[in-house]
């Protein structure tokens, strides 16, 4: 019965949000207490039709950020993984590293990506390595504090069978940390696709962000709505199935 209020409750509440929205856009009342023109504030009816009408366009440009987006994560998922590990096999390294992470991460998103296009052009290559540069840090940093969070008596354990480091880092270490990877993981997800719009914004040739200002200036709102909500769906099924992946990988948890 858990199992099935957990499915069932979110739906509910989704389905009553979009109804009193579609009440609330089809009699007129959100665009009066803005002082909108009807138009402005399209129905969930209205998105629905500019998703099935449009349909061939937005999955183009859709695909274009989804690629960006899936990418961007493998290589941010590579680079945090191998960067976690060599700081945990070297400690000189972790000290050294581990402050220019923090310092790289705290450059704005919106500085470097307008420098990447400029310098590699309105490509799919800038928008993967922005991406990647957004989500490798969580990835790394709860990798990091899961391998260093191995119970130290199962690493003595590990010594007195006369196990070698690897053997204790692929045996203890990485089983230990695997529920803080995917920790790390669900954060990434959650904020790749923001990173890729910012990336477009910084410049592209196509893509969903580059079709909203688009969409946006020539007030084609309803198609603006409709790009949002297939952002949301790229969102909501990237966690749901790195959460997916943590139930089938973490099957002690």
């Amino acid at each position: 019965m858990r199992a099935v209020l957990r499915i069932v409750l979110p739906i509910a509440l989704i389905a009553a949000l979009v109804g009193l929205w579609q009440i609330a856009a089809s009699t007129g009342w959100i665009a009066e207490a803005l002082n909108l023109e009807p138009f402005l504030v399209p129905s969930p009816a209205e998105v629905g039709d500019a998703i099935w009408n449009n349909r061939t366009l937005l999955w183009e440009n859709t695909w274009v950020t989804l690629r960006e987006i899936l990418f961007g994560l493998l290589a941010g998922a590579a680079v945090g993984v191998g960067l976690a590990t060599a700081m945990r096999f070297s400690r000189v390294l972790r000290d050294a590293v581990f402050p220019l992470t923090v310092a790289v991460q705290a450059v704005p998103i919106v500085v470097i990506a307008p420098i990447l296009v400029v310098w590699f052009g309105y490509g799919i290559g800038p928008k993967v390595v922005i991406v990647a540069f957004a989500v490798f840090f969580p990835i790394t940093v709860n990798l990091l504090d899961g391998l260093r969070a191995v119970d130290p008596e199962a690493v003595k354990m590990m010594r007195t069978l006369d196990a070698s480091r690897w053997a204790t880092f692929r045996r203890v270490e990485v089983p230990t940390a695997l529920p803080y990877f995917f920790s790390g993981a669900k954060v990434a997800v959650a904020i790749a696709p923001i990173v890729a719009l910012f990336a477009e914004l910084a410049g592209s040739n196509a893509g969903l962000m580059r079709l909203i200002v688009q969409d946006n200036a020539n007030l084609e709102i309803a198609r603006v709505f409709a790009a949002t909500v297939i952002l949301i769906a790229i969102g909501v099924l990237l966690v749901g199935l790195t959460a997916l992946a943590q139930r089938l990988v973490v099957t002690w948890r």
